[in-house]
């Protein structure tokens, strides 16, 4: 019994619509990627404490992930990580006053409308945005995964991070599930 004649036209030819969809695939993947390997590297230990959905109006904002030690519930004496994925684009500007807005509404005003122009540029959907704290003076700022800056001064992690986590936030249900309680 004779074995058919494979030529190489017979062989099958890598399906170039499959290719494409798995090159996409890995390119939305790779902001979350970088994102996880950042917070392993700058937060040891780091696992997914609690996420939560930012709405205003009901319209979602942003997706909000807490990292701490091990996953222990959230502790203002522990670093912790705090990721933000957008939902929608935003400008710059929106992002440095809404900020300024929080802080000042929470009585926190330690930071100025440059440092965080600096930390911050405008988002489209699907950006990401991490913060990590360095101890109580210290919060690095990572945008897809690359470096923006770091915020140093006295409370500075409380300033910031109370936004999202503090006892007088927009949303105390958000703050609850992000918290993972």
């Amino acid at each position: 019994m004779a074995l058919p004649k494979m030529t190489r036209s017979s062989l099958s030819r890598p399906n170039s619509s499959v290719w494409c969809v798995a090159l996409l695939s890995l390119t939305l993947l790779a902001p979350v990627g970088l994102e996880a390997s950042t917070v392993s590297n700058e937060l040891p230990n780091a696992e997914l404490r609690g996420s939560a959905t930012f709405r205003y109006f009901g319209l979602p904002i942003y997706d909000a992930k807490l990292f701490t030690p091990g996953g222990a519930p959230f502790s203002w004496s522990d670093d912790f990580g705090l990721q933000l994925t957008y939902r929608k684009n935003l400008k710059q500007k929106a992002l440095v006053e809404s900020t300024l807005d929080e802080m000042t509404r929470q009585g926190n005003s330690g930071l100025t409308q440059a440092q965080l122009e600096q930390c911050f540029q405008a988002v489209s959907k699907g950006d990401s945005y991490l913060a990590i704290s360095e101890g109580p003076n210290k919060v690095g700022f990572w945008r897809n995964g690359r470096k923006t800056c770091t915020l140093s001064g006295p409370g500075v992690k409380n300033t910031f991070m109370s936004i999202f986590l503090g006892d007088n936030t927009r949303s105390a249900s958000f703050t609850r599930q992000l918290k993972g309680q």
